[in-house]
């Protein structure tokens, strides 16, 4: 029986990452390396389209970059000076090859290839709209929204076409597109998602991390900033601003979990503001024990963080296999328990009898935390703190994660002394919303959040017409997982 890694299933999920280059050779080999740097941002599919300026050539595929880019053969296909790719897990549309990105369509002016990180608001009723008008869609992703939306759009040119659809849509986005006239990256007037600029050699390269700059030697230029569109052709690089302009709201949550520990978001070393988390997190709930025992990967720099400002012994109570995909086999019922220690296991040798501050990312469903807890007490543990370097997570993300229905939020259903006895720990605590602004470097203005954080406080940033048109029973066609 093939099923889902149980650790994996309590986790908030990015929906994707995206990848671009423009004026180098073997532009799709470079796009491969990128992509293989974000691919914690999306492992359920990966997609590359490149082009020659004459023609788009496409491979896509589900599972990861590695074992589906890595061939001559495929890589040999993908010929051309430019490439945009995308690593995906879906937060909109079925699990199936035909959502997988970039998605490509033959305009009146030629290919029109997308990439697209983030989650549209509106898709839905969009979506149903140009049904109705006679539209065909040929997937279920939010994404092909814009592909339609800038086919039937009046203006002449891809770029205005590009620009027309995505003054016609909400929520967040950062795009990368293929079009005749060169490649565009694009980011929201919002700046929710992330988008950077860098240049290899005479290229230039846009990705939704500094990490994947890093891995291909490229030189980080700036982000791409919050309703800015960049066009790269032989030309050069321009920079164009048809949004009006809005004050940016940049998702927290790069901070706390999304990015990897080696990026910069925002100026700022997120390896370093995770030690900064910890560490508030460590003024604002100390509690007396013997060690700080991150859950591994994730938990690791907001634990020593934690550990250096409370001056509580740091240690690896939890070894973590890396060696565990999405998704395992599980050869009878009667050893499916088992699956849990299959991604973690306790290091008892370290814990027993030990009182521990179990310091982790985030609780979501709560199944996680609670088997953890539950490992540890078999392994001997005196006594429990578990510690979030998160504020509780009590309403779902409609910008690009993916995330449960409030329902199954935990905290969205319990406070925190009953969330502590649910995951059986002997205490809980997670940061507060200020003090995780204050490790940011920031006083949170409850008038005008500077970031978005609706996760934690339900404050959303632009309409989800979809969501209210979904609770009136207005809308009919939802495909969102």
């Amino acid at each position: 029986m093939l099923t889902t890694n149980p650790f994996d299933d309590d986790k908030l999920k990015e929906e994707c990452g995206v990848f671009g280059v423009w004026g180098a050779e073997g532009a799709a080999n470079l796009a491969a390396l990128g992509l293989h740097a974000l691919q914690h941002r999306g492992q359920e599919a990966a997609g590359i389209v490149s082009f020659d300026g004459k023609t788009h050539r496409a491979h896509r595929a589900m599972g990861h970059v590695a074992g589906n880019f890595d061939s001559d053969a495929v890589m040999n296909k993908l010929a051309g000076h430019a490439a945009i790719g995308h690593v995906r897990y879906s937060t909109t549309g079925e699990t199936a090859l035909r959502n997988v990105q970039p998605l490509f369509a033959d305009l009146a002016e030629g290919g029109f290839a997308v990439a697209h990180n983030g989650n549209l608001s509106n898709a839905m009723t969009i979506r149903g709209e140009m049904i109705r008008r006679g539209s065909i869609f040929q997937s279920t992703s939010d994404t092909e929204v814009i592909i339609h939306l800038a086919a039937t759009s009046s203006f002449s040119t891809p770029m205005d076409r590009l620009i027309d659809a995505l003054k016609q849509v909400e929520g967040a986005y950062s795009l990368l597109c293929l079009v005749p006239e060169g490649l565009i990256a694009c980011r929201d007037p919002l700046g929710v998602r992330p988008l950077v600029m860098g240049k290899f050699g005479e290229a230039t390269v846009f990705a939704s991390e500094t990490v994947a700059l890093d891995v291909i030697g490229a030189t980080f230029l700036r982000e791409v900033e919050p309703g800015e569109l960049v066009l790269v052709n032989d030309e050069g690089v321009r920079s164009f601003r048809p949004f009006e302009k809005a004050r940016p709201r940049p998702c927290i949550f790069e901070h706390v979990y999304f990015s990897r520990p080696d990026s910069v978001f925002e100026g700022v070393s997120v390896y370093e503001t995770r030690k900064a988390i910890g560490a508030m997190l460590a003024r604002e709930a100390p509690v007396e024990a013997d060690y700080v025992v991150p859950v591994p990967d994730s938990g690791v720099p907001a634990a020593i963080g934690y550990s250096q400002e409370s001056g509580i012994p740091f240690e690896l109570g939890i070894i973590r296999s890396h060696y565990v995909g999405r998704t395992f086999i599980q050869p009878t019922d009667g050893i499916r328990h088992l699956g849990v220690k299959l991604k973690h296991n306790a290091n008892a040798r370290f814990i027993e009898g030990k009182k521990l501050v179990l310091i982790d990312d985030s609780i979501v469903r709560g199944t996680t935390s609670m088997r953890l807890v539950q490992m540890m007490r078999d392994a001997g543990a005196a006594e429990i703190h578990m510690r979030i370097a998160s504020p509780p997570t009590r309403h779902s993300c409609f910008y690009g994660v993916n995330t449960p229905d409030r329902a199954k939020l935990l905290a969205a259903q319990m406070d925190t002394a009953a969330m502590a006895d649910y995951i059986k720990a002997d205490s809980l605590a997670f940061i507060t919303l200020d003090g995780l602004y204050r490790a940011l470097g920031d006083a949170r203005d409850d008038a005008a959040p500077q970031r978005c954080d609706a996760c934690f406080s339900g404050d959303y940033p632009t309409r989800l017409t979809d969501q209210e048109l979904k609770r009136e029973g207005k809308l009919k066609l939802v495909s969102r997982n």
